[in-house]
């Protein structure tokens, strides 16, 4: 129970890191899957307006329009009164205190550093720029008003020292300016006024480049095949930017990932209630169920990042090997509900959503039919090429639907659709590859691994029927007898052929101990109860090692250790008895360690082991003889509770009864006794073979 608790707060942090690992690599909107250049034709289905679209200018036009809105544009610049009267308050203050200066010839030197100051002394970059005749104007900026005014007479402060020396000539004036130092009482007035200059630019900006029109909602904004003109091209990112804008909630809580959170969320919830409920038996085994969360969220995040990057991939993409991997690990169930949940959060990166359903169900439901157990290469490729006819089919009927005919599916030799579907289908051949790699990792086993296990010319298998010649065809009577059974009540009949044929290669290091490899000579009858029973129980441990040794999966490995369950060696246990009359003998020696069948396959094993071995030991049997011993045999097998631990149910029993008495029946049938050929009587005198000729012609 704890271990159950555990088990499953793990399933529920790995669908928790799941969801957020999906919902991660989703974008935001599926506008950003948008792959399209400006000049090329549009690859995507019709697009509407979700929204009032502005038509803006295009690129081009847009930088036409303000480049010349900055050459045309004129600067704002204002005058700064503080910094006229504090320099000629400054100016008069040091005038006062020159002794040589007369009232009149103050009163001129500041009229004429006020001239100038009214002219405007600007800084050093404003001058170059008016030197050069790029600054022929300015807006003066007075009480909220900007004027335009000439540059003409504006100076730096070098040019206003100079023009001092033009307004006040004489020896007497440069000799005032040069003791009170009259460059300290030129400073720029006239300063370039950055904030209102950029906020009249804007206004321009805006008013130059306002829309021509609106996209109203629910118009058409481009047509597939249609090229993306400069016009369509300004449309469509205005489109991406407004779709990004409205996303983003003005509190900073970005409601598309939200959304997308909820949604994963609600699939991955769905998901876990379905395995919890109607499928227990697969949400009880761990290495399952991270498999399937680990898979599947690898396989959506793998989509999401090459549609992010490259959108035109999707139809690449090989979404049927999550079925076809799937169907080989677990059964179709399971695999029809994780292909449904893989195309739902995979259809959140395509553009058309509908149409992406129903392609992508489509071609995984035809790959679970067509491969439920894929043991042959040919099944694969089969596989393949109906999915191809199921992609081609749903293409060419969503076309027709939406152009009302044929010629739009061929238009201009278009083949591309058509040359995606192929190598989409031909990459399904790395399933074996996936496979493979599965197996390695998880420990599983798969029919095509159970088919190779199959081979009779294995290396254990050959040595099995060297060593142990008896062993080894009574395995492959069991291994036959044991697959139909299999068979006829829904079990893995390759999972219990493979069990069968192996689960008695421990026989190979004592194969004289058993009766079916036997010449004559009986090792045991030198050998007490006791010791014979702990040989034939070996041959169970020494199974195991030499398992182990080849590298057998372990559902091999169950079918070794558990076709006795914790049965008694029954002979050697009478033997005992008997050689002890009167006396409890402890069973614990002549009784198998286990564990008891715990699938359908390992407790058809079972019976089938024990079935075949007395039915061969009959004489001459009929039906009838046949039918009582496997009913006498598996009534006592379920008598002694052996087969307790396995899912197998009286039905089943019934129907595997029935299913060896038949097949014992064809196995070991009385043959026609074929008479003595009687030689012919030769003559001396007579050729018997130009006899036969003569007969012959």
């Amino acid at each position: 129970m704890e271990k159950s608790k555990r088990d499953n707060l793990l399933i529920i942090a790995m669908l928790v890191v799941a969801t957020a690992l999906i919902t991660f690599c989703l974008p935001s909107k599926n506008f950003r899957n948008l792959d399209y250049r400006q000049g090329k034709p549009w690859s995507y289905p019709m697009l509407k307006a979700p929204f009032d679209i502005p038509i803006e200018y295009d690129t081009i036009t847009k930088h036409r329009i303000i480049d010349s809105i900055n050459v045309n544009f004129v600067k704002i610049y204002r005058t700064d009164y503080r910094v006229v009267n504090k320099q000629l308050n400054a100016l008069s203050r040091a005038l006062a205190i020159q002794p040589e200066t007369s009232p009149a010839m103050r009163q001129a030197i500041v009229s004429a550093v006020s001239r100038i100051y009214d002219n405007g002394i600007v800084d050093n970059d404003t001058y170059d720029q008016i030197s050069r005749n790029q600054l022929p104007q300015v807006r003066m900026l007075t009480n909220k008003v900007a004027d335009l005014v000439s540059t003409e007479h504006m100076a730096s402060v070098r040019e206003a020292y100079a023009d001092l020396d033009t307004l006040l000539p004489g020896s007497q004036y440069r000799s005032v300016l040069s003791s009170i130092s009259i460059a300290n009482y030129l400073e720029p007035n006239v300063l370039y006024d950055s904030v209102e200059t950029k906020k009249l630019l804007d206004d321009a900006y805006q008013r130059a480049l306002a829309p021509r029109g609106v996209v109203q909602t629910g118009e058409s904004i481009i047509f597939p095949g249609n090229l993306v003109t400069p016009q369509k091209y300004m449309i469509l990112q205005t489109y991406e930017r407004m779709m990004r804008e409205r996303e983003m909630h003005p509190n900073g809580i970005n409601y598309g990932i939200l959304g997308q959170l909820t949604f994963v969320s609600i699939i991955m919830i769905v998901f876990y209630i379905f395995m919890k409920l109607m499928r227990p038996r697969t949400f009880a085994n761990l290495r399952k169920m991270v498999f399937l969360i680990s898979f599947d969220t690898l396989f959506v995040v793998m989509v999401e990042i090459v549609v992010a990057f490259r959108p035109s991939y999707l139809g690449i993409i090989p979404f049927a090997l999550v079925p076809i991997i799937v169907t080989t690990f677990c059964d179709t169930r399971t695999s029809f509900f994780i292909n449904m949940i893989v195309v739902i959060l995979c259809s959140l990166v395509a553009d058309n959503q509908a149409e992406f359903i129903v392609m992508q169900f489509l071609a995984g439901n035809i790959a679970i039919v067509s491969i439920k157990e894929l043991s042959r290469r040919s099944q694969l490729a089969r596989c393949a090429a109906y999915i191809f006819l199921v992609y081609s089919l749903c293409f060419i009927s969503f076309q027709v639907m939406h152009e009302g005919n044929l010629d739009s599916v061929f238009a201009n030799n278009n083949w591309h659709p058509f040359l995606k579907f192929a190598i989409n289908c031909a990459v399904l051949s790395f399933a074996y590859i996936l496979i493979f790699l599965i197996e390695k990792l998880f420990g599983f086993t798969s029919t095509v691994t159970l088919v190779e296990l199959s081979d009779i010319n294995t290396p254990v298998l050959r040595e099995l029927s060297e060593a142990c010649p008896g062993t080894f065809q009574h395995s492959l009577q069991v291994a036959n007898l044991a697959a139909e059974a299999a068979h006829e009540i829904g079990a893995n009949p390759q999972l219990a052929r493979a069990g069968a044929l192996y689960h008695d290669i421990g026989k190979i290091d004592n194969p004289a101990f058993f009766t079916e490899n036997q010449n004559g000579v009986n090792p045991h009858d030198s050998l007490t109860p006791d010791q014979s029973a702990r040989i034939v129980i070996n041959h169970v441990a020494d199974g195991l090692k030499r398992a182990d040794k080849a590298k057998l999966p372990q559902v091999i490995k169950d079918f070794i250790s558990q076709h006795h369950g914790k049965g008694r060696t029954r002979y050697f246990y009478t033997m005992a008895c008997k050689a002890h009359p009167g006396e409890v003998v402890d069973p614990a020696p002549y009784t198998y360690p286990g564990p008891n069948p715990r699938t359908k396959e390992t407790a058809i094993l079972m019976m089938a082991d024990s079935c075949e071995a007395a039915a061969r030991s009959l004489k001459n049997p009929d039906e009838k003889d046949i039918a009582n011993v496997v009913n006498n045999i598996i009534d006592t097998q379920m008598r002694e509770g052996l087969l307790n631990d396995s899912p197998i149910s009286f039905n089943d029993i019934g129907v595997i009864k029935a299913t060896f008495v038949e097949r014992l029946r064809t196995f070991y049938h009385m043959r026609v006794a074929y008479p003595e050929e009687i030689k012919p009587v030769v003559r001396p005198d007579v050729d018997v073979d130009a006899d036969d000729d003569m007969q012959l012609s």
